[in-house]
């Protein structure tokens, strides 16, 4: 391109759409022929096709003439930018291309690329030790925007390329007011980030420099009070707690850390990264995911798709103007997850952030499609968000996963999506993270709207095809049968799941000729209908039906009956209760399932079978097993899981009631554990099959194992903080029950229900949950379940602050219990009243009860609920101004925290206990019990963790005062 004509045209769309040629500014004409340009400009030398334009200027619903419009807007835009392009082609700016066009403008010329080059030069230089040259770069950067980007102009493109440009300014910004903290110049900044801060207050990282700001400003209760202002919207607004970084931070100025102190950025050579002080640190917690499966050993070809997807990447690692979406598509078994799986081993290195992967199993055989909320709550968990800081709702957890990716570059696999809206809530909206889909569908409006990049995948090529077989069988074997190879693999169609199978049926079987397993594949039968051709040579279910008809007849049943089971992967104990068989058998027959390529064992132990291969599961138990085998072999799977998970509940909650279950068969063999964490750990790996097999029992009619299941999970839900998973299986069984007419299952399930709400914090839904359970209860004579009902309207009342009503539910739930000689019962009932009365000041009334429950709980041997009525008689003590008391009860209930490792307990009495050294003149006992309560709450992320903080702020205040 000519030199002179490149800088004689600029662009302009950090604003309104402008251009000028020198200094005049040329006519655009109307908006709509701007947002044309704009799309062209946007794309940086990329080809934008005609339907990617249309919906860009017009969306969804655009004229009948758009086309020939859209030509007459090109045309127009041609005489004004190129009016030399008759006699000079070189001068041409608007390139038609195959099907659309094309802008061939440099970077250099348009306001967004000197700013992209602008940032990214900023990077080299801050990476090099030369923060004031950044800061004078980032500067100028900036100085290039004027108004909202693309002002003036609507439709698709516009808004979704502004709210990427604004992020991009934000993200600009954030690094500028970094450097100028570091550089010393905190005074200065503080009115522009008071300013962004109001604009955006979820953003943490401008909520941490305004804090570190202020600090180094000589402004420490100004620098508090924008924390706690942040704190109240994250929680109003999301539901969560600020993350760690700026906790750290706000602790860090509550204690006057040394380390916070503005000094002088040595050189780059000087930083030692082990002396950076934690506050400086804030990305020190964060989770590393490593998440991606292993890479096939024997992958081999893809060359031209692995160079098209390599293309993609930022050049020489460098910053990516927009996030990267790269669509892998093509029929089933063509190999996208395998492509996908290599491609990300080989570029994971790019992604110093960690890397993320999720089968969304959008063409799973039973329908247990993996929705994008148990996928986003699944990336959190990877994250290392801790579950009480997940917030309820589906939008504000998709805002915190785009909140913890913000200023991270990380690589996302989504495997196996249905269709666009199965994976949008899922983008991420950092430009440095790159996603990877794999689909069995284009997922055009991805591609159309989010500027996805599609990578089609085809059949393999025949050379590669061959050296497929070749690294699977040999050298040897292959060269010595050339003709019976050349016919397996066109018979196989080049797809490589196909060729894979053939490939394990022949290395299983080396004495058979190559010749046989080409004469077999020719002579077979039959097609699996998803994908019907009326041509053998790409027919899946006659692959499948050979390598299934080579099993040994105990290995065909156990494939089989393996279509049964609805949950996302299956252990060895399962499969065996599954099959009706012993362990050692079952093993044996997995075994030979997994060298047969017809299941996969992701981790010791545990196997998944792939989607085609369940859908083949799935017909052959169909046609080959009775619908009474299938319904004895689903039953026996079920009954294994509810008995296993009742022994885990014995260890979980040994001092509740347990669900009274039937006998298991004899023939049922489920767990049994020895300790509370073996009970757990198992519980945690089992989580989602047991949720499916929830869901499962309630489908197929059987209700009482539904509810009975999700009953004896309460104990798991509870410890671990699952609350969906306890609420959706609660409701799922009692709707199962009330379906059945099973009133004693509804009865049950209504207050699992209530538990949960409860937990949710849903304290009006909780009580009419209770009122019905308890009312059914009386309707059905059941004295216990009755009781129980009362005895948690009282808990819900109390934790509600309505403590008239949990005195007299509580009340009533006492006497109950000692009419029915309950002792576990009236412990709770005593202790739950004795708070009550505290909570109300009636203390002689709250001590009669307190002391009650423990000659109780001692004769049952409950030290948990020992160390919370133990700690309630302290806090009496206390304001009674009985301190040495109230320390001696403080005592004596940590020690029953501590035998029982109830930390949160354990945090409680602590805080109490400095309370009192408090009041009697004791500071620095005090601020040494509140650090220690502060230390098992931020564990936890436990909410009142705020609230200590607080209690040392103020202590240190009166120090230093003193």
């Amino acid at each position: 391109m000519d030199t002179a004509y490149e800088v004689s045209l600029r662009f302009a769309v950090l604003g309104p759409v402008r251009v000028w040629r020198g200094d005049e500014e040329l006519p655009l004409g109307s908006p709509q022929q701007r947002v044309v340009l704009a799309a062209l400009l946007l794309r940086r030398g990329r080809l934008v096709t005609t339907a990617e334009i249309v919906h860009a200027v017009w969306g969804e619903d655009p004229p009948a003439a758009a086309v020939p419009v859209l030509r007459t807007y090109v045309s127009r835009l041609r005489k004004v930018l190129e009016p030399d392009r008759v006699s000079d082609e070189s001068r041409a700016v608007i390139i038609s291309a195959t099907d659309g066009y094309l802008a061939r403008v440099p970077d250099e010329a348009v306001d967004l690329g000197v700013f992209e080059q602008r940032v990214a030069r900023a990077a080299k230089l801050r990476a090099a030790g030369e923060l004031s040259a950044a800061s004078t770069l980032l500067h100028a950067a900036l100085d290039g925007w004027h108004e909202t980007p693309l002002a003036g102009l609507t439709g698709p493109l516009a808004e979704a390329e502004r709210s990427r440009l604004d992020e991009a300014r934000l993200s600009a910004l954030e690094t500028r007011f970094d450097i100028d903290v570091q550089l010393g110049r905190h005074d200065m900044l503080i009115p522009e980030l008071r300013t962004l801060v109001g604009r955006h207050p979820l953003r943490e990282r401008l909520c941490y420099l305004l804090m570190l700001a202020l600090y180094r400003s000589g402004r420490q209760a100004e620098a508090l009070a924008c924390y706690r202002k942040t704190r109240s919207t994250l929680v109003a607004e999301l539901g969560i707690e600020p993350g760690a970084a700026l906790r750290e931070l706000h602790q860090s100025i509550l204690t006057a850390d040394t380390s916070l102190e503005y000094s002088p950025p040595p050189s780059r050579q000087e930083v030692d990264p082990a002396d950076a002080p934690a506050a400086a640190q804030p990305d020190a917690q964060i989770c590393r995911p490593a998440q991606l499966p292993a890479d096939l050993a024997t992958f081999t070809g893809r060359h031209t798709e692995l160079d098209q997807a390599r293309a993609l990447l930022p050049k020489d690692g460098g910053h990516s103007e927009t996030m990267t979406i790269s669509v892998v598509s093509g029929m089933a078994g063509i190999g996208k997850t395998t492509l996908a799986v290599h491609l990300a081993h080989e570029i994971a290195d790019g992604f110093p952030d960690g890397q993320l992967f999720i089968n969304l199993r959008g063409f799973d055989a039973t329908g247990s499609i993996v929705t994008p909320e148990e996928a986003i709550r699944s990336f959190l968990d990877a994250l290392g968000v801790p579950p009480q800081r997940i917030p309820t709702q589906t939008e504000a957890q998709a805002s915190l996963y785009r909140t913890l990716l913000a200023d991270r570059r990380m690589l996302i696999l989504l495997d196996n999506a249905r269709d666009v809206e199965h994976v949008r809530q899922l983008l991420p909206g950092s430009s440095d993270c790159l996603v990877i889909v794999t689909s069995r569908n284009q997922l055009t409006s991805l591609i159309a709207n989010e500027g996805a990049q599609p990578l089609t995948l085809h059949q393999l090529t025949p050379a590669d095809a061959h050296d497929f077989l070749r690294l699977r069988l040999g050298d040897e074997r292959v060269s010595a049968h050339p003709l019976a190879v050349d016919e397996i693999v066109a018979l196989c169609a080049r797809l490589p799941l196909a060729l894979s199978v053939v490939a394990a049926r022949a290395a299983i079987n080396p004495g058979f000729p190559l010749s046989a397993i080409a004469d077999e594949l020719r002579d077979s039968q039959g097609s699996l209908d998803a994908f019907m051709s009326g041509d053998l040579s790409t027919d899946v279910r006659a692959i499948f039906s050979w390598s299934y008809d080579a099993l040994s007849v105990r290995a065909a049943r156990l494939f089989r009956l393996l279509g049964l089971h609805t949950g996302p992967d299956i252990s060895a104990p399962a499969a065996a209760a599954l099959a009706g068989l012993t362990l050692r058998e079952t093993r044996g027959l997995l075994a030979e399932l997994s060298h047969a390529h017809l299941l996969i064992e992701h981790l010791p132990g545990r196997y998944i079978v792939h989607d085609l291969l369940r859908v083949y599961s799935r017909e052959r138990v169909d046609t080959d097993e009775s619908q009474q085998e299938q319904d004895r072999a689903a039953e026996r799977l079920l009954i294994w899981y509810l008995h296993t998970v009742g022994a885990a509940y014995s260890l979980l909650a040994p001092h509740r009631r347990r669900i009274l279950l039937d006998p298991a068969p004899a023939d049922s063999r489920p767990l049994a554990f020895t300790t509370h964490d073996q009970a757990l750990h198992w519980c945690e790996t089992e989580r989602a099959n047991l949720v499916a097999a929830v869901h499962q029992a309630a489908a197929s009619g059987r209700s009482d194992i539904a509810w009975k299941l999700a009953a004896s999970l309460w104990g798991f839900f509870y410890l671990r903080s699952h609350l969906q998973d306890w609420l959706d299986t609660s409701r799922t069984a009692l709707a199962a029950a009330r379906a059945a007419g099973d009133r004693k299952g509804e009865a049950q399930c209504l207050g699992d229900v209530a538990g949960a709400l409860t937990q949710f914090r849903r304290f009006d839904e909780s009580i009419a949950h209770y009122r019905q359970e308890m009312i059914l209860h009386r309707e059905l004579g059941d004295g216990y379940g009755r009781m129980h009902a009362v005895a948690n309207l009282g808990n819900v009342y109390l934790n509600s602050g309505r403590l008239d009503k949990a005195v007299e539910y509580s009340r009533r739930g006492l006497v109950m219990f000692q009419l029915a000689g309950y002792s576990w019962g009236q412990a709770i009932a005593l202790a739950n009243l004795g708070d009550a009365y505290q909570q109300l000041g009636r203390f002689d009334e709250a001590r009669d009860c307190l002391e009650q429950s423990l000659t109780v709980l001692r004769t049952i041997d409950n030290r948990w609920v020992e160390g919370v009525v133990l700690d309630i008689l302290g806090t009496i003590d206390h304001q009674l101004h009985r301190y040495d008391e109230a320390v001696e009860h403080y005592g004596r209930a940590l020690d029953a925290h501590r035998d029982v490792t109830n930390e949160w307990g354990e945090g409680y009495t602590l805080s109490n206990l400095g309370d009192v050294q408090l009041a009697t003149g004791e500071p620095e006992a005090a601020r040494t019990s509140w650090l220690k309560a502060l230390a098992i709450w931020e564990n936890f992320d436990h909410p009142d963790a705020e609230a200590m903080r607080d209690k040392l702020c103020r202590l240190n205040d009166h120090t230093r005062a003193a």
